[in-house]
């Protein structure tokens, strides 16, 4: 191989760009017709059918194919907003959730999330966000969980095997409703040998497939790098999480839920003070999912219970998705992250407060020096009095004109990391825990060839593996720019401040900066967006005091701070909401110290106004999410606001701002601040002014003009077009139309007492007519542009039209389907259902519609019990299903249940059983019963083995056909497989009578033939009548019916029976009696219990239980056990036959009278014979003798024997010869024959001679 040269690469081949082929291909290309229609017709017998039997058959696998691909298509209910997909990420104890979960923020958002608390929402893409919760290894969780799970990832330790909490949850799944399954194979690097890893890929990857379905994906995490998994991995899990559909369950679809991210105890402190134990009054946020919520209606809360809604509100969304815009990426700060219960999502909106949570604030983490934000929001929090208190002492107010409002309630950060299988407990050395092996009876083929595992495993890992991203090799690029910067300002700078560059940068705010440099300040200090766009490292705000020192100085002392505050918020790029981790903080100021060191003033101030153009595009598109809930309160009184501003320009002096951009910067500043400013704290965003500011940004008046912006683009024009008078403004700013609105008011009007009719100023309509010349002007322009748009539009209507068709006829059958037009119809459907209420605003639609999904709702529950606020764990979920209109009501439920196969015992009627059934989970009493062939419900002591059966139990009312599995106890993993059966609800009606089997005892106390008198089965004579008629039955078998009854003795009746009885015969009567089924609902209350016990939770326990639990024994029934059985011997009288019939038996039959022989008479009796020596000697001769002959007899005979058979050989022998020449004869003979008849048939072909 090595000596061989390496082949030549063979040409490519270049396709003909003109030429009469090239033409006609174009040609082809712009009729729209598919390329094989064209050879169809050049050789249409090429394409004929070859085989009818083989296009049948290739047509109808062709159809099967199609049909299977087939759903029945359900109305698209998903509103334009979805909520965030909930992906619940479920396996084992130590099997790596946190890390993944961890792993897949860090993956989508660049942030690091420390401790996995509740549920965590990220926004992955333009369309899409993700909630994840960790589903712990309680089976109360599970089962929440499996419910309104949209996505599930299932963990798997691929160094121990399937474990019994994967099969439990899969069956959980089965039963509610199947969401989306994905396995995940994780501690992979513990293989060493690669043969076993592929052999236990395989092995697992066929058993997941058996539980889920064929194909399911399997992701493979093939080891850890400085505690998380790689990247590229994780990347591809995301790409698949980020592209998945899903399909709606029928459940989810048809009722609205919420998984609470967020609790918040609104109860009277005063009153908890009072009594610690009394109801507490909660609000719960969350996103709706599902179908449309109603306020005031009834929800359930899986262990808590039900309760009623006093009140529910919708709120800005808080991981709001990025505006609809034309980029393939997410920028940073559309990268949102919102776990509340993590303690992630900086401020949070209330319906009346703001809670601001501290990043790290409340860790016991070493800190260098507090920063002046988190010192400042502490100082709120350090007070330790009641609410009211608080709220007067803080003196901090979030919006202009608001009442001081406090930070909220901070939660703790928790700083810990949070056919049937057989169990086999396995010590686990590593973990120091005790495992539960899931183990099959039937052990994998092994055996088969390695070739096959490995082309799986390559395929699988190879198809997963992609391309990084450009913003993975963009930082990368960025880091070595900023290690070059870094080293090149050492260089230059003195000892003294490299040596203070070891120490990380500490942030200090502007006031700070001022108070350094000794300047009068009365203003209060500016805060931006976010927590990293004002705060600047030591060495800039030395750079930039020198700067501001050498430069120019301003006319006036407001317009000075006004420039320096655009500059130093353009030095610093804008980042996430600044809920990011130490170390990319520190990166963060370490890039900015190195952009910043630019001389002079003019630079800096060049670079703001682009940076400031940027920020505003960004905040366009996606802000932050509490900025939205702060602009509804600062909307309010926008019109006042608007005449006072327009007042005010009036009454200032014209200058050159106001002439060129129509704007006055007023010299104190204040107002400004007040207005932009809320408290202090934040700024909402105005896309309207933040244009301003940027025209301010450029003042012509006051420095050179910046150079950079190329004006003879349109873009660059349109960007400043409304700065002028001639642009359009909005209409509370425009002085034309607020001076209209004047005349209105108090133009024209009528003096009532005298009747004189006053008019408006007769200029006034000059001026009106000077306008709507203007007016005609721009229209005229603007529909000369509408008119190019509509033709570009058009065009490219048209090209996808062509694209279109071309796609139908290549791929469509033409003539439409049935399911084709249901498709169509839902469609339509669906369409109708969004345009409905798509220009209403969402006040106005929500008293309509209710509460559609996707929206961020608070609900305020009151009357929750007290336990659940002081024993309120985030690491379990909070679900708040709502219930229909009857499934809060309580009745009895028939169901069909079957006992799982893997439960190792089967369930006795009466014991109390824990069901999850709907939202709830609850224990009950069931009854179990099967139905007989007469329609008869017939009480079971037991459930049958291997088939289903009947259940009825007293419970919540539930849909028909909703599903239920069974559990005996939710209290730790006692059992080898926990869920016990599974099964569906069939009817809400309770006139389904069980009845079980009771058989009446009664004895015949006399006897007349076939009638007999019986006593003993009933008491009362009134007894009897009621079952006159009735069949009964002795044990023998002889059947009879009951009479009458008799006056004595009480309970005594007369039967009649097929034969006569005897008095040993026991007689009973086969009822039935109707049972009733126990009326108990226990709703487990889990969330109850004391945080570390909510999977203890123990409900009414079983009669075994309780016997095992007090020691009781049972005293065994006597005439249940098993004794020998002792019979006495019968002694049955002699055959009597009458005289009359032994004449008529024939003789065979008939008795003999023979008498018995007695002994033989002495007399009759032969004598022994007693031989002589001489006789004994000649009889033993005669014995020897006959021995002797016998022997050379027998001897003759077999010669003889012998000799016939080989004599009978020959002979056979011979025949088989005279056979063989016979045979050879004849084919002689008829081959001469056939010969002869050959030539004659020849000639005869030939034809008779000429001369004959």
């Amino acid at each position: 191989m090595e000596g061989k040269e390496p082949k030549k690469e063979q040409k490519r081949h270049q396709q003909k760009h003109s030429g009469p082929k090239a033409e006609r291909k174009k040609s082809r290309k712009q009729l729209g017709t598919p390329a094989g229609d064209d050879e169809r017709k050049r050789n249409p017998k090429a394409f004929a059918v070859q085989s009818a039997v083989r296009m049948a058959k290739t047509f109808h696998r062709a159809q099967d194919l199609k049909a299977k691909k087939h759903h029945i298509p359900l109305v698209d209910r998903t509103p334009l907003e979805p909520p965030p997909i909930v992906v619940v990420v479920v396996g084992p104890p130590k099997v790596g959730k946190s890390t993944l979960i961890r792993c897949l923020i860090k993956n989508f958002t660049r942030q690091k999330l420390g401790d996995i608390c509740g549920p965590v929402t990220i926004v992955s893409g333009k369309k899409r966000r993700l909630t994840f919760i960790e589903c712990s290894n309680d089976i109360n969780t599970m089962i929440d969980l499996a419910k309104v799970a949209d996505l599930v990832l299932m963990l798997i330790d691929a160094s121990f095997g399937f474990e019994m909490e994967t099969f439990e949850f899969l069956n959980i799944c089965q039963v509610h409703g199947f969401p989306r399954i994905m396995g995940v194979l994780t501690h992979l690097d513990s293989f060493r040998n690669n043969k076993a890893l592929r052999k236990t890929k395989k092995r697992l990857k066929h058993r997941f497939w058996t539980e889920v379905y064929q194909g399911a994906k399997l992701f493979y995490l093939s080891g850890m790098v400085y505690g998380e998994y790689q990247t590229q991995e994780v990347k591809n899990l995301g790409r698949f999480i980020s592209v998945m559909k899903f399909r709606p369950l029928v459940w989810q679809q048809s009722h609205p839920y919420v998984v609470a991210d967020r609790m918040e105890d609104l109860t009277d402190p005063e009153m908890v003070r009072v009594d610690p134990k009394c109801d507490r009054t909660v609000s719960l946020y969350g996103y709706l999912r599902g179908t449309y919520l109603k306020n005031k209606g009834q929800v359930h809360i899986p262990g808590v219970g039900d309760f009623a809604v006093a009140d529910i509100s919708f709120l800005p969304d808080p991981c709001a998705l990025p505006e609809a815009q034309k980029k393939r990426a997410l920028n940073e700060k559309e990268r949102l992250l919102y776990a509340p219960m993590a303690g992630v999502g900086g401020v949070v909106y209330d319906k009346d407060a703001v809670y601001i949570d501290l990043p790290g604030g409340h860790v016991n983490q070493e800190q260098e020096e507090v920063r002046p934000t988190t010192e400042l929001v502490q100082s709120l929090i350090g007070t330790h009095t009641t609410l009211d208190a608080k709220m007067a002492a803080s003196k901090v107010s979030l919006f202009t004109g608001a009442a001081a409002l406090t930070p909220g309630e901070v939660e703790e950060e928790e700083n810990g990391l949070t056919s049937g299988p057989q169990e086999s407990r396995v010590w686990d050395p590593e973990t120091q825990r005790e495992r539960r092996k899931a183990v099959f009876t039937e052990e994998e083929d092994d055996d088969e060839d390695d070739s096959e595992g490995s082309s799986d495993e390559e395929g699988d890992e190879e198809g997963e593996s992609e391309e990084e991203d450009e913003g993975g090799n963009k930082r990368e690029e960025g880091e070595e720019e900023t290690v070059l910067k870094k080293e090149a300002k050492d260089k230059t700078e003195p000892k003294e401040k490299q040596g203070m560059k070891t120490v990380p940068p500490v942030k200090r705010q502007k006031m700070e900066e001022r108070k350094a440099e000794k300047e009068p300040v009365v203003e209060v200090p500016a805060f931006a967006d976010s927590e990293d766009e004002l705060e600047m490292s030591e060495e800039e705000e030395g750079e930039g005091g020198k700067g501001e020192s050498e430069g120019e100085e301003s006319d006036s002392e407001g317009e000075e701070d006004e420039e320096d505050s655009a500059v130093e918020k353009s030095d610093l790029k804008p980042i996430d909401s600044g809920h990011c981790s130490e170390e990319e903080d520190a990166s963060d100021s370490i890039e900015d110290d190195c952009e910043t060191n630019v001389s002079g003033k003019e630079s800096k101030k060049s670079n703001a106004t682009s940076k400031m153009e940027e920020e505003d595009e960004e905040m366009e598109g996606g802000e932050l999410c509490y900025e939205s809930a702060g602009a509804l309160r600062w909307k309010e009184g926008l019109q006042q606001k608007a005449s006072e501003a327009f007042l005010r320009q009036q009454r200032a002096a014209p200058n050159l701002r106001k002439l060129v951009y129509g704007t006055v910067a007023e010299d104190d500043g204040n107002g400004e601040e007040d207005e932009e400013e809320l408290g202090g704290l934040f700024r909402v965003s105005r896309p309207e002014k933040g244009k301003k500011h940027r025209a301010d940004g450029v003042d012509c008046s006051r420095f050179d003009p910046d150079a950079a912006h190329n004006w003879d683009l349109e873009e660059m024009l349109d960007s400043i077009r409304d700065c002028f008078v001639t642009g359009k403004w909005e209409d509370d700013q425009d002085a034309a139309t607020l001076l209209k609105e004047d005349e209105e008011l108090y133009g024209d009007f009528e003096d009532l007492e005298t009747g004189e009719v006053h008019k408006g100023k007769a200029g006034k309509q000059k001026d009106q007519a000077k306008e709507e010349s203007d007016d005609d002007e721009e229209e005229e322009e603007e529909k000369l542009m509408k008119v190019d748009d509509e033709t570009q539009k058009n065009k490219r209507l048209e090209k996808k039209r062509r694209l279109k068709e071309r796609f139908d006829t290549e791929y469509d059958d033409g003539d439409a389907t049935y399911f084709d037009d249901l498709k169509e119809e839902m469609q339509k459907q669906a369409e109708l259902n969004r345009a409905e209420f798509e220009d209403v605003d969402d006040e106005t639609r929500v008293q309509y519609e209710g509460f559609r999904p996707g929206m961020y709702v608070r609900l305020e529950i009151p009357s929750l019990p007290c336990e659940f606020v002081t024993n309120f764990d985030p690491h379990y979920p909070i679900i708040l299903g709502a219930l229909g209109a009857s499934e809060g009501n309580v009745g009895y439920l028939q169901m069909r249940l079957k006992k799982h196969r893997w439960h190792n015992r089967i369930l006795k009627t009466r014991d109390p059983l824990i069901l999850s059934l709907g939202w709830r989970r609850f224990q009950t009493i069931p009854l179990y019963h099967i139905e007989d062939h007469n329609g008869r419900h017939r009480l079971l002591k037991y459930t049958p083995q291997h088939m289903h059966c009947g259940a009825t139990i007293w419970g919540p009312i539930t849909p028909q056909g909703t599903g239920f599995l069974a559990v005996q106890s939710v209290a730790g993993t006692k059992t080898s497989f926990r869920i016990a059966a599974t099964g569906v609800v069939l009817d809400l009606d309770k006139s389904v009578t069980i009845v079980k089997k009771l058989k009446l005892i009664g004895y015949p106390y006399k006897i007349y033939k076939n009638t007999s008198f019986i006593k003993g089965m009933f008491n009362t004579v009134l007894e009897v009548a009621k079952f006159e008629g009735a069949s009964i039955r002795t044990v023998s078998g002889v059947r009879g019916q009951i009479k009458k009854a008799l006056s004595t003795p009480a309970g005594a009746y007369r039967a009649t029976f097929e034969d006569r009885l005897l008095m040993s015969d026991i007689v009973f009567l086969r009822s039935w009696y109707p049972v009733s089924v126990p009326q108990l609902y226990n709703p487990v209350t889990s969330l109850l219990m004391p945080a570390g016990q909510k999977d203890s939770w123990s409900g009414m326990r079983t009669v075994g239980q309780l016997k095992h639990d007090l020691g009781v024994r049972n005293k065994p029934n006597t005439d249940s056990l098993y004794k020998p059985v002792v019979r006495a011997q019968r002694h049955f009288n002699k055959l009597h036959i009458p005289r009359q019939l032994q004449k008529a038996l024939p003789f065979k039959s008939k008795p003999k009278q023979d008498q018995p022989k007695g002994k033989t008479p002495k007399d009759l009796q032969r004598p022994a014979v007693i031989r002589e020596p001489h006789e004994r000697k000649v009889a033993a001769l005669l014995n020897a003798l006959s021995t002797v002959h016998n022997y050379k007899s027998k001897k003759a005979h077999m010669a003889q024997h012998a000799k016939h058979k080989d004599f009978l050989r020959q002979r056979d022998k011979a025949e088989e010869d005279k056979l063989k020449r016979q045979k050879e004869a004849k084919k002689k003979l008829y081959r001469m024959m056939g010969q002869k008849e050959k030539k004659s048939q020849r000639s005869s072909l030939k034809g008779a001679p000429q001369e004959d």
